[in-house]
């Protein structure tokens, strides 16, 4: 799945999720995208000789909404329409870093080479202490990204926080809930996107100044020298000797002795015969410890964003996207239940086919389990022929590490975290009507389940 069918159904899943009653897209708004998008996806697997998946019928039942929304709701069809902020950042980012390092030899004086040029050696030292950063943070375990770049990743993959006027406030907050999840699943490829235009612009700053170097010096006599208040010729000739090494080594250009470096001193005689020497150097050392490691990175990190946008990570596993399976013709989902220490009588055993309904799509069937024992273990259960597995606990019972905790390790352990946690509140409704005492025994099961592992579900069976 690319990057664009990723967000476009992502944004039909907000829509849908919000839109509880219906005040965005009607029952039969839903079944038309439902039979339209099956068609299509069924053609289109006809044209290319495979058989239709169902990543091809979210992808055209999310086109289909997306139109018919924009059709009835133009300031949603611009919101579809508009770009992130990255799209304008990633070309004038690099162009305003070439202008400004062209630009650079006018800090410094612009008749004459200095050997010690703050300007030049502030961009090799900066550049070399961010490869030190970034080895270090690869190998720091779980290094995550800082909260200021967090920031821009968010801001860049969502656009414009204000929403468009006009628009229905059902809309408006589904779009709202859509922006919050969209930046947190493209989070890494915004990040490796921001990664490449960063390293990019890094090498035009650079290659700005030494482009600068040349194009001025072909209209002015640089007078190479040096100065300083604490270091002596022997120092600044170990340090331009340590500096310029790779240009000298790699590319041969040719070095300077002790005495040459004490020539150039600003308080002897100017001399501007070696000026041109000094600028190959300079921007030689740009050119091998800036320009290409950036260049370098930038395009490792373009080619990682350039494979998320084609394999966008996109978790098809979700409840919604099961019970969009159903819709899509693939085969009825079953709910496998497996209560514990919990009698599920008739009027329930309905409920819970409503409950699998919701979560699986309308043909979903449900496969009741025997109910565990209070303090049993959870019995060998495979992952065939059930599509979701749900743990059923009662709310009037109270929860035990030891029980029903040791029980949802197992289950979530047996299958793969792919479980549900069902807390009926039916029995503790009729005992207690207490609505304070509901929200709290709901809420002390709510932290008892997410501590083992999983946010529950709360349902009422004989609703």
């Amino acid at each position: 799945m690319n990057e664009q069918a990723a967000r476009d159904i992502v944004l039909v899943r907000a829509i849908e999720t919000s839109d509880r009653n219906f005040e965005i897209l009607s029952q039969d708004d839903r079944h038309y995208a439902n039979r339209t998008a099956r068609e299509l996806a069924q053609w289109q697997a006809s044209e290319t000789g495979k058989a239709a998946a169902p990543v091809h019928f979210y992808q055209q039942r999310a086109e289909q909404i997306i139109r018919k929304l924009s059709q009835r709701h133009p300031a949603f069809s611009a919101f579809v329409k508009r770009r992130t902020g990255l799209h304008g950042l990633s070309w004038l980012l690099p162009l305003l870093a070439l202008v400004l390092g062209a630009g650079l030899d006018r800090i410094a004086d612009p008749h004459r080479v200095d050997l010690l040029s703050g300007p030049l050696l502030l961009i090799i030292g900066w550049n070399l202490l961010v490869y030190i950063i970034m080895l270090v943070w690869l190998c720091i375990p779980r290094a995550g990204t800082t909260s200021f770049r967090a920031r821009w990743i968010r801001r860049l993959a969502g656009g414009k926080a204000a929403m468009p006027r006009k628009m229905p406030h059902a809309l408006s907050s589904a779009l709202f809930a859509y922006m919050a999840d969209w930046t947190q699943l493209s989070a890494r490829l915004y990040a490796a996107r921001l990664g490449a235009v960063v390293h990019l612009s890094a090498a035009m700053f650079a290659l700005g100044a030494g482009l600068s170097l040349y194009a001025r010096g072909l209209m002015t006599q640089y007078a190479a020298g040096w100065e300083s208040t604490f270091l002596d010729a022997a120092q600044v000739h170990e340090l331009l000797s340590l500096l310029f090494w790779p240009a000298t080594q790699l590319l041969q250009l040719p070095g300077f002795t002790l005495q040459e470096v004490q020539s150039l001193h600003y308080a002897a005689a100017p001399n501007g015969a070696g000026g041109a020497r000094w600028v190959h150097l300079y921007a030689a050392t740009l050119a091998l410890l800036v320009i290409l490691p950036r260049l370098v990175l930038a395009g490792l990190a373009a080619a990682r964003a350039g494979w998320l946008a084609r394999h966008f990570p996109l978790d098809l596993e979700q409840p919604y996207f099961r019970q969009l399976h159903d819709a899509a013709g693939g085969e009825p989902g079953v709910l496998r239940v497996l209560p514990y220490s919990f009698t599920v009588d008739e009027a329930r055993a309905k409920g819970l086919a409503a409950i699998a309904a919701g979560l699986l799509g309308e043909r979903a069937r449900v496969q009741l389990l025997p109910s565990l024992a209070y303090g049993a273990e959870l019995p060998q259960i495979g992952q065939e022929g059930a599509t979701l597995t749900a743990g059923l606990f009662n709310l009037a019972a109270t929860p035990e590490k030891e029980n029903h905790g040791a029980f949802i390790t197992q289950l979530l352990l047996a299958t793969g975290g792919n479980a549900v946690l069902l807390i009926d509140e039916s029995a503790f409704a009729e005992r207690a009507p207490d609505p304070q005492r509901l929200r709290q025994r709901v809420e002390l099961w709510r932290e008892f389940c997410i501590f083992h592992g999983k946010e529950p579900q709360l349902v009422n069976l004989l609703a």
